[in-house]
């Protein structure tokens, strides 16, 4: 009912730029917060940064300064623009939204996974 689709991964050299996008698509009421979370090989999943539907931003301290998450209510999308990238920078990207859905009737908060998108920054 509720998809996430990501994009904009790819490799790039240290210093340079990447900037990512998560849609989201199907019966969707209202979106609540939205957010970035990444996962190293051989390291847990972190959460990077995340927006409420407010506005209001928060972000990991490996990441603030460099990165910006920002979103376009209008077409139900988050980005996370990234900029002065590090090689320590270099994981699978993972959005996430806390959606309410239309059910007949019914509204229901579910939280959302994208499928993930990978960001290399290599020399």
């Amino acid at each position: 009912q509720v998809l996430l689709l990501e994009s904009g991964g790819g490799l790039v050299q240290p210093g340079g730029t990447l900037r990512l996008s998560c849609a989201a698509s199907g019966r969707i009421f209202r979106i609540n917060d939205m957010g970035w979370y990444r996962q190293a090989p051989g390291k847990e999943r972190e959460l990077v940064a995340f927006i409420t539907a407010a506005g209001n931003t928060n972000y990991a301290v490996s990441v603030k300064g460099r990165f910006t998450i920002s979103r376009d209510n209008a077409k139900n999308t988050v980005y996370l623009q990234m900029n002065s990238l590090k090689p320590e920078d270099t994981a699978v990207y993972y959005c996430n939204a806390h959606v309410v859905s239309v059910s007949g009737t019914v509204l229901t908060t579910g939280d959302y996974w994208g499928q993930g998108t990978q960001a290399t920054v290599s020399s």
